[in-house]
């Protein structure tokens, strides 16, 4: 276990509400933070198995891989760009959707094995994503059933570094545009960086069998300011292809992202006008603004 293991926070989903301080402590100060002993609703097995369908997947030929057609805007299949060229996605809108799974196995040609690893996958990371939410939510004292209807996507990440690579970005510096991101990081190959409060990178070594949470953009507007929502970065480290399996938490469908009553007051005027993810998606895409800096166009 590499030192910088230890430099972000790491929250033990066993120990609540014991470690609820210091879950909002790493939301605030870091934007990110590691999750260990999320056993009983993702197992180490089940990770295992959905990493190896992921790469089967992603090796299928481009006009099978092109059949993942977008929901929204960047959903679907991402080819290898300008920008980007050593990186290639797959996507799937929505986790909770039967339906939605069900297509994204039809349109890969998915066996029955993949099918049933991938509906258990869906099922248990979108039940992770809401209890880390919901304990979040209750960290920041607030009480009920905040996020049952907010669409979680998960996106599956290929990166084809090459010799020549080495050095160089495999993803630019962004934020991400949701509420929140759980990521199952490639167990073999480093790369991911996340940025602290003095503007520094700090690499996120692999962990086999954890989890790293990162928040986006919405969690920032949505809990008045509180919450950092964290830039980071993919370095090619080495020439490899490198995989990981990021699962979305979006924001509310349809409905304007607003702070709960109890994060505004006198000390903490609202910070955003009102809008819906929708809306802001498509103003991170048309400013080109992926690192956060589109939240300053809603500010009140």
């Amino acid at each position: 276990m590499a030192s910088s293991n230890n430099v972000i926070p790491v929250i033990d989903l066993q120990d609540f509400p014991q470690q609820s301080s210091k879950l909002v402590y790493a939301c605030q100060e870091w934007g990110c933070f590691r999750i260990v002993n999320h056993g009983a609703i993702l197992t180490e097995l089940l990770m295992g198995e959905m990493k190896a369908v992921v790469r089967s997947l992603l090796d299928l030929p481009m006009e099978i891989k092109q059949r993942n057609g977008d929901v929204i805007a960047g959903s679907g299949y991402m080819a290898p760009t300008k920008i980007n060229p050593l990186y290639e996605a797959l996507g799937l809108y929505d986790t909770a959707s039967v339906e939605a799974v069900d297509a994204f196995c039809t349109q890969l040609d998915a066996s029955p094995h993949q099918r049933e690893i991938i509906v258990k996958y869906a099922q248990a990371i979108h039940e992770l994503t809401m209890d880390i939410a919901q304990k979040l939510a209750k960290g920041l004292g607030i009480s009920g059933v905040l996020f049952e209807e907010w669409p979680c996507q998960f996106r599956i990440n290929k990166y084809n570094f090459t010799p020549e690579a080495v050095g160089s970005s495999g993803v630019q510096i962004h934020t991400d545009s949701g509420f929140l991101t759980i990521l199952q990081d490639d167990e073999n190959v480093g790369g991911l960086e996340v940025m602290d409060k003095s503007g520094a990178f700090v690499p996120v070594d692999p962990w086999p069998g954890t989890l790293i949470v990162n928040l986006g953009d919405i969690a920032n507007a949505w809990s008045n300011g509180r919450l950092c929502n964290v830039k980071h970065r993919v370095e090619c480290k080495e020439a490899t292809i490198r995989v990981s399996i990021a699962s979305f938490m979006l924001g509310p469908k349809g409905v304007a992202v607003e702070p709960p009553p109890e994060l505004v007051d006198s000390a903490h005027p609202r910070m955003y006008v009102p809008f819906t993810f929708e809306e802001y998606r498509k103003l991170r895409l048309s400013t080109k603004l992926q690192a956060g800096e589109a939240l300053a166009l809603v500010r009140c």
